[in-house]
């Protein structure tokens, strides 16, 4: 079965092949599937080595998609400055392939089911509202390291979103409970350890 997302994923190596990748020419060539195809191509380079100086625009830019589907908007927009980011040739060639070969194995798990409730405009506002959260986890500086976690649940949910697929979108949810556990216990950690070290310090 081929997803639509596949077929995003080969026009625009099609588009690349032509002029440089712009998040812009994502959300012209994908239409309201543009917020959950730039949401996954903006993690993906989270879970890749990424050049420096390009996670702060992806994540800020991640932020804004969600944020704007959790409010409930079908057209993607994005500021001037960020839609006309340019990826360099060669990252944006790594950054699909890498998302092509994801894709090979999310066609083995993901299709359309219980197209009903995916499809429901409070599905979509919701799935938004984790996608916003697991983004603020994403730009959490602190555990370090620890940007694959929070992307993986990106990736389910923009998937998932995209092929109406309600199972995979359960495993979003899952996935954002567990990040929420994870990244709640790891803050505890480091308050507690700054409240125990810092009178310590002082005396």
């Amino acid at each position: 079965m081929t997803l639509k997302f596949s077929q995003d994923i080969k026009s625009l190596l099609q588009h690349l092949a032509e002029k440089p990748l712009t998040l812009g020419d994502v959300i012209l060539e994908t239409s309201e599937r543009g917020f959950s195809l730039v949401i996954a191509l903006l993690v993906l380079p989270f879970l890749i080595p990424t050049p420096p100086g390009l996670s702060t625009p992806l994540g800020i830019a991640c932020l804004l998609m969600s944020g704007q589907m959790a409010l409930g908007r079908r057209t993607p927009w994005l500021p001037k400055k960020i839609a006309s980011l340019k990826f360099p040739n060669w990252f944006a060639q790594t950054l699909l392939k890498n998302l092509q070969r994801v894709t090979k194995v999310l066609e083995k798990i993901s299709r359309p089911r219980f197209q009903k409730v995916a499809e429901n405009p409070l599905t979509w506002r919701f799935n938004g509202i984790c996608l916003t959260w697991l983004a603020i986890l994403l730009m959490s500086p602190y555990p370090p390291a620890t940007n694959p976690i929070p992307a993986v649940g990106m990736l389910l949910l923009a998937v998932a979103t995209i092929e109406s697929d309600g199972i995979l979108m359960c495993l979003g949810y899952v996935a954002t409970v567990l990040n929420t556990l994870f990244f709640g216990f790891a803050f505890y950690l480091l308050y507690t350890g700054a409240t125990y070290l810092l009178p310590n310090l002082f005396r």
